[in-house]
């Protein structure tokens, strides 16, 4: 009985929750990933430093390209003008298709990530195939689970709705952050293997669950046309088959990207985006270096280790204010009063100066903060410009995830970007090279550096003061060019609510039926 009234329970849950209930499975994982994998292979596996640049490189290549090529790989038979084998693609087809696919490549995700913590290959060999391996997986699990997003809902409305729970959850998934520092012991590295065992098997079994239960209300939908029991989320009602569209023969990836590069709102917002990605990663990277060289002499250790796990939570809780704003006045309204507010906050600080310990630390921790949860909120914008890509190309079916891999493709060079010039910037500013001199040990870091010679008095404040000029200059600048790009972007208001209605009106044309979820 008990089971029976759990699955029963189960049964009954919001679609939307158990959309963003993907969320915690991914961020358990990844932010435990982000923080760790580099020390293990460093001070726990000893791997030396050519093998180490050697796989960031190729790393990099990778983590650039995969975006677009599993995009294409995905949404390629929707962009064909004729289905396939004289059988037509519905818009549950389409969700159908993502859910199984998320029904695999979750569990390989979670198995991808224990590849991590138990040496099994010589360590430049482990570190390099285990970053493309996460890596790829990771990508998939992410465009399948933005493409839903775009997929299951069409409405603004509806879309924050979906969004607000992946922040819930995403926030809910970023405590394995707290939970990691009572089992790493790079002395005695099994507890913490255990832990990440733990981590995996929670992970896999929750995206087989979640995903069945997604796969059995899409289905149920198909066989129930007035679908009562999705209807107070705003389910995919009725089996509508697609016909063919104007054109003939399968759209090329050549013409695709002549499509796309026509696509003016979407050239302004991967230009905006890409300085975004640059100061999410920059803010990320430079984080312990600030909190040393500005704040090292006012705050403990824990404290800065505080500051350090709650940027990891803050910004998923952040969004569930913002989202609720982004259904009242739009994200374009939102995202734009973000802009605004870093660039105040900023020039605040620099006109404040470097000796105010407190305001300093709101405003580092209140930068990373407000800069993540804007990252957040740009996933909404994206699912727009998908609908508009598919009103101004006359698309049968919606290209989700080709599109989330297209912005990805343009905007994650911004991660390279932002280590290379920050440390130039600061290099060029004071004369102090990161790379060449040993660092000091930052507070709040998981990541033991060894303790430098103390520099002559004369060099101190130097040091201290091109910190705070990187820490303040590097936002206004960002959010200068942000708010110049953000202006030229047009599918807000009028535009925005006619390209829905646009769409809503070529689906209907062509038998193809979009609900809200």
């Amino acid at each position: 009985m008990g089971l029976g009234r759990l699955q029963a329970w189960m049964l009954g849950l919001p679609t939307a929750v158990v959309y963003g209930s993907l969320a915690l499975f991914i961020s358990v994982l990844h932010n435990v990933f982000l923080l760790y994998y580099v020390d293990t292979f460093v001070s726990v596996y000893k791997i030396n430093k050519t093998a180490f640049w050697v796989g960031e490189t190729v790393f990099l290549l990778w983590n650039s390209l995969n975006d677009p090529l599993f995009g294409w790989l995905s949404d390629r038979q929707f962009l064909s003008s004729q289905p396939r084998s004289g059988a037509g693609l519905s818009s549950r087809a389409v969700v159908l298709a993502r859910v199984r696919a998320l029904g695999w490549h979750g569990p390989l995700l979670a198995l991808s990530f224990l590849a991590f913590w138990v040496p099994w290959a010589p360590a430049g060999l482990q570190f390099l195939l285990c970053l493309c391996l996460y890596d790829g997986f990771l990508t998939l699990v992410d465009l399948h689970h933005h493409a839903l997003l775009a997929d299951l809902a069409l409405s603004a409305h509806d879309r924050t709705h979906l969004n607000f729970y992946c922040s819930l959850f995403s926030a809910a998934g970023s405590l394995s952050v707290f939970a990691s520092y009572a089992f790493w012991n790079k002395e005695d590295f099994s507890s913490f293997r255990t832990f990440c065992v733990a981590l995996a098997t929670g992970s896999g079994l929750g995206f087989m669950g979640a995903t069945r239960l997604l796969r059995r209300r899409v289905e149920a939908a198909g066989r129930e046309p007035e679908c009562p029991a999705l209807a107070v989320d705003g389910g995919l009602c009725g089996e509508e088959l697609l016909v063919g569209c104007k054109e003939a023969g399968s759209i090329t990836l050549g013409q695709y990207l002549q499509q796309l590069a026509r696509h003016r709102n979407f050239l302004w917002f991967v230009g905006m985006d890409l300085v975004q990605v640059f100061h999410c990663h920059f803010n990320s990277n430079f984080f312990p270096l600030f909190l040393e060289h500005l704040l090292s002499d006012h705050i403990s250790l824990s404290t800065g280790s505080f500051l350090l796990g709650i940027s990891y939570v803050a910004p998923h809780l952040n969004n569930l204010y913002f989202l609720p704003l982004c259904r009242r006045w739009g994200v374009y309204a939102v995202v734009r009063g973000l802009f605004l507010l870093k660039l105040g906050l900023s020039l605040l600080m620099l006109l404040a100066g470097p000796d105010r310990p407190g305001l300093l630390c709101l405003f580092i921790a209140s930068n990373r903060v407000f800069t993540e949860g804007t990252c957040k909120l740009l996933t909404l914008v994206v699912t727009d410009l998908v609908d508009e890509d598919l009103v101004l190309n006359h698309r049968k079916q919606a290209a989700s995830a080709l599109l989330f891999g297209m912005v990805a493709l343009v905007t994650k060079p911004g991660q390279t970007f932002a280590p290379l010039l920050g440390t130039w910037l600061l290099c060029f500013y004071t004369g102090h090279d990161l790379f060449q001199q040993p660092p000091l040990a930052p507070v709040g870091s998981a990541q033991p550096w060894p303790e430098p010679p103390a520099p002559p008095p004369a060099q101190a404040p130097t040091l201290r003061q091109g910190c705070f000029y990187l820490l303040v200059l590097v936002p206004i600048t960002c959010a200068v060019l942000q708010l110049f790009t953000w202006s030229q972007f047009t599918l807000h208001g009028r535009r925005l609510h006619m390209v829905k209605a646009q769409r809503q009106n070529l689906s209907r044309a062509q038998t193809l039926e979009v609900k809200m979820v």
